[in-house]
Order: C-alpha cells, then structure tokens, then sequence
C-alpha cells in the first residue's frame, strides 16, 4: 500500500528546493490535485504505484542528472493526464505543469525545463548530452527491467488499462512498440541504466514479444 503521507512530504522537499526555500503559496493543495489524477479509476499500470517507482529510480540516478529537483517535479506531471484512448497525454500532461507550476510559485526557467521533460516521454529519446532526459526516461522505463513476475504484472496491467481495445489489434501494436524499444543501440541512456537494467529489459521485452507472436 503507498504511503500518500511520504508521497506528500516528497513533493513538498521537492517544490521547497525548486522555489529556493519560498514557503509560499502552500504546496499542499497541488500535491492533493496531482494525487487524484494519478489514483483514478481509469488507471491500472499507471497509477500512484508507478509514480513512486519512477520517483525512486529518479533518486537512484540523481548523480546524472543536472538538476535532480526539477527531474523530479517532471516525474510527478510526467502521466498526470492520462487517458489510454488519447493519444495526446504527454501533451496534456506538460500544458497543465506550464498552467499549475507558475501557479506553486516555480520560476519560469524551471516550468519550462519541466513541460519539456514531461514531453519528452512521449518517445523516450532524449538527444546526446540532454542529462536531466537521459535521467527522467531511464526512471521511466525502469520496469522493463523488473523481474519476471513484476514484469508480467506490469504487462498484464498494461492489458487492463487498454481492455476496451480488440486482442489483435492490441497484440500488433504492442508488438510493434516492443520491436522499436528492441530495435534501439541504447535502451537506457545513463551508464547505470544501460549496465544495470539493459540485459533484463531485452530479455523481458523478447519474451513478450514470442508470447504476443504465438
């Protein structure tokens, strides 16, 4: 079960450090409406679940990143709008950082850095030398690495939250994503992701991928 208490107190050290130390305006309001978004019942992989894991995996490679803070703030908007039948959520989910961050008191520099870090978990590719992405996609993509049983979960959750789409056409798209991230030299793109995680996430993903092809 999550602790929304700890999530809370993270997000509050978080918006503490970006706003350099300003107490003002209360930090609490944004947290609760972030929270709902990611507790709604449309949600079955991406839910608060996955927001803490990101966010635990973002503390992991924080030596990568150039500001771990605002790597952070972008994980907390990163699927805060999520719908599985749109196909423009990081979109949505960057234009309501770009609305509420301003709004918390965040400096306009950081807002913009967190929007384009938000959008850039559309494709996960971040360009050479972009640190903060290399950091926020790797967290992100983290579960690919998991081990079998929580990778299945995951999978199967995945499945869930697209229940209202056909099983083949389903199985040929997610086939398709599976071959792309396969497809790519560099799966994760800080030096941890890539030798920790790499080897397990090739492995997780051609085991779903056979299963998909039966």
């Amino acid at each position: 079960m999550t602790d929304l208490d700890a999530l809370r107190s993270r997000w509050a050290r978080t918006l503490l450090a970006v706003r350099r130390g300003a107490v003002e305006p209360d930090a609490a309001p944004y947290a609760e409406n972030l929270l709902r978004r990611w507790s709604e019942p449309q949600r079955r992989y991406h839910t608060v679940g996955h927001l803490v894991a990101v966010l635990d995996h973002v503390d992991r490679l924080a030596a990568y990143a150039d500001d771990p803070d605002t790597v952070r703030l972008a994980a907390w908007f990163h699927d805060a709008v999520y719908r599985p039948e749109r196909s423009e959520n990081e979109e949505r989910s960057a234009r309501l950082a770009e609305r509420a961050l301003p709004e918390a008191g965040v400096p306009q520099a950081t807002t913009a850095e967190v929007a384009r870090l938000v959008r850039l978990t559309a494709d996960h590719a971040p360009a050479p030398g972009d640190a903060n992405g290399a950091v926020l996609c790797d967290a992100d993509l983290a579960i690919l690495a998991a081990p079998d049983e929580t990778y299945a979960t995951y999978a199967a959750a995945v499945r869930e939250e697209y229940a209202f789409v056909p099983e083949g056409v389903f199985r040929t798209a997610r086939a398709a994503l599976l071959r792309q991230l396969l497809g790519q030299e560099r799966m994760f793109r800080t030096p941890y992701g890539e030798r920790t995680w790499a080897e397990a996430a090739r492995r997780n993903l051609r085991g779903e991928l056979a299963r998909l092809e039966v």
